[in-house]
């Protein structure tokens, strides 16, 4: 479904139901889609700790030697 600016303004709450019952929504600006209203998905729950153990990371990752390669390889 696609409305115009205007119409978007006065029929909202119309426009929220429908893409909530997952029909795609775009509102227009002069007849050229502008933005789409989709359904608000909250982000999962953070679990801190998930990776624990499972990165490693080699003892030189900041030695001179180190940057001075990553400075080279992007011209710096």
């Amino acid at each position: 479904m696609q409305a115009n600016m205007h119409e978007a303004k006065s029929k909202l709450s119309q426009l929220v139901e429908t893409a909530l019952k997952g029909e795609e929504v775009i509102i227009a600006r002069c007849g050229k889609p502008a933005v789409k209203l989709v359904p608000f998905k909250p982000s999962g729950r953070r679990v801190f700790g998930l990776y624990k153990g499972q990165i490693k990371i080699s003892e030189n990752f900041d030695s001179d030697a180190t940057q001075n390669e990553i400075a080279e390889e992007f011209g710096v």
